[in-house]
């Protein structure tokens, strides 16, 4: 690789791109020096009393008269990183306004799914802290006896079910079946995000184009190969690169992939404003309005609920299969507290292929909460929405002078008016081979690929010898049916972190010699009875 004539020639050890959850998560845990995956909580709470209080003062030793300086606190980045985000210069920008536009209150993970690296409970203690308590919603049917007598049967009839262990949960952890506020899980973030020291010149509203791996003249050492992330402005330079961008794929309307922009409808992840223009002016003067959402998840039944509360007189909900109820967007197994018997079955499965398979069967597909579920049925017994199941549409017509939809479905519904909107909540497909960034790296370093997703290495490397990690959806292969959730970004964070440890280095002081030998007694760590061996003579 040349030289581009837009970089400065510097090179970052660690560029993100994304700042969305798993951004977030990476570039926490980078910071963090005692990861709860590794330390308990009884060495957590000595190590941080430790690095809190030592180094203060100066102290004379007795036995050589030499005195030891305060040290400074192993606070902030240990690494020269910088994010890129095609949304803008904030964490977490994406994410908060999809949740604005929607209105979505509260969260559908529990409460030990976040991106706090230093405390699996961070989010819990959080809470308490800020007493906050009362804006947690309880997830019903995972705790205790909220499981009917006819659901446990009902389970018992799948063959495959029955073969796997029950998914029982202690009511000890009932605490952590709360699901937070939108507000309360925003304000952890910043806490985390203030904590690390991750706001001051760290983000970059840049979209990413293209990423190249190799040999830059003029700016990297013999024998060094660097990234160059190309933007529509610059040339960034780093030594490793995350990938963080969820599905990657733009949002795309079934049997309209092509149009760029469609009068009268839109992809739910396209919504700029609820309702739109066309249909707030019919409500504003009174008229009847018909909106048609299509789609089987949450999404979808959150626009439904969304644009009646919003004024439309009616809604008409079509999916292409059945209605789905569960509290998560995966099985319950994939969600609790203690899942590793489902972590072990897929992480020795004997190919990428079979683990595919897993995770659509664990996924199984979009599905809604109980607490939408109650609302659409609410909304349903007063004749404002209509929910059709295993219905698809056949055709569409849109009518510029009247603003409407002609639609036909299949099977046809009775009496289906002309409609006003149509809100795509159908997802989005990933395939990475498709996404313009990575088109450098498919072309230099192909690697396999099954139902759209990388074939990573278990470090979440794209290859042996490319330190390009990936994160999120795209690493469902490796992390399992929840790596696009909060799950997933935490878990990904921590194998991400581990490599660029090995690849980079620490990247910060650590004591040595007789200092290592007291923090390592006074922590916990190690063997403790090392400072009763004999002293050496002189």
């Amino acid at each position: 690789m040349e030289t581009p004539d837009n970089s400065d020639g510097t090179i970052h050890d660690v560029i993100i791109i994304g700042a969305g959850p798993c951004g977030l998560a990476v570039a926490a845990r980078l910071c963090e020096h005692t990861p709860s995956a590794i330390f308990t909580d009884e060495e957590h709470r000595r190590y941080h009393w430790i690095k809190k209080h030592n180094g203060q003062m100066s102290i004379k030793h007795k036995k050589d008269g030499s005195i030891s300086t305060p040290q400074r606190p192993w606070l902030g980045r240990k690494y020269s990183t910088l994010v890129l985000d095609a949304t803008g210069d904030n964490w977490m920008a994406r994410w908060n306004t999809l949740f604005k536009t929607f209105e979505i209150t509260h969260l559908r993970s529990p409460m030990f799914f976040h991106v706090d690296p230093g405390d699996r409970d961070g989010l819990l203690a959080y809470t308490h802290e800020q007493n906050r308590q009362r804006e947690l919603e309880e997830i019903r049917e995972c705790v205790g006896k909220e499981i009917s007598k006819h659901h446990k049967k009902k389970r018992a009839k799948s063959i495959k079910q029955r073969l796997q262990a029950e998914v029982v949960i202690d009511e000890r952890d009932r605490k952590d079946y709360f699901t937070p506020s939108r507000s309360l899980f925003s304000d952890h973030c910043a806490c985390v995000i203030n904590r690390y020291g991750l706001r001051e010149g760290l983000i970059r509203k840049e979209e990413v184009q293209d990423i190249k791996y190799g040999y830059v003249d003029g700016i990297t050492e013999t024998g060094e190969r660097v990234f160059a992330v190309h933007t529509g402005t610059k040339t960034h330079h780093s030594r490793t690169v995350v990938l963080a961008v969820g599905p990657g794929n733009p949002p795309k309307i079934p049997g309209m992939e092509h149009a760029q922009r469609i009068q009268g409808a839109c992809h739910s992840m396209h919504i700029k404003r609820f309702p739109d223009a066309s249909t707030q002016k019919k409500i504003d003067a009174t008229r009847v309005t018909n909106v048609m959402v299509v789609g089987g998840g949450l999404t979808s039944a959150q626009i439904s609920d969304l644009a009646i509360r919003c004024g439309v007189t009616k809604v008409w909900h079509i999916m292409r299969g059945p209605l789905k109820v569960k509290p998560f967007d995966i099985e319950l197994a994939w969600m609790g507290k203690f899942r590793n018997l489902e972590q072990a079955v897929f992480w020795s499965a004997d190919s990428d292929e079979e683990r595919l398979e897993q995770i659509r069967l664990a996924r199984g597909g979009g599905s809604i909460t109980p607490r939408f579920y109650k609302a659409l049925k609410r909304h349903i017994s007063a004749s404002k929405i209509s929910l059709h199941l295993h219905t698809t549409l056949s055709s569409q017509t849109y009518d510029t002078s009247t603003e409407t939809w002609s639609i036909c479905t299949n099977p046809p519904i009775p009496d289906l008016p002309p409609i006003d909107y149509i809100y795509f909540a159908t997802g989005i497909i990933t395939d990475f081979t498709t996404l313009p960034l990575l088109r450098t790296m498919n072309s230099q370093y192909p690697i396999p690929a099954y139902g759209g997703l990388p074939c990573l290495t278990d470090d979440l490397m794209w290859a042996e010898g490319v330190p390009l990690f990936v994160t999120g959806r795209l690493a469902s292969l490796r992390l399992g049916p929840g790596a696009a959730n909060l799950a997933g970004a935490r878990v990904g964070a921590e194998r991400i972190a581990w490599s660029i440890e090995d690849l980079l280095g620490s990247g910060s002081r650590r004591p040595s010699g007789e200092e290592a030998e007291r923090f390592e007694y006074t922590t916990g760590r190690g063997n403790m009875f090392e400072s009763l061996k004999p002293g050496e003579e002189e």
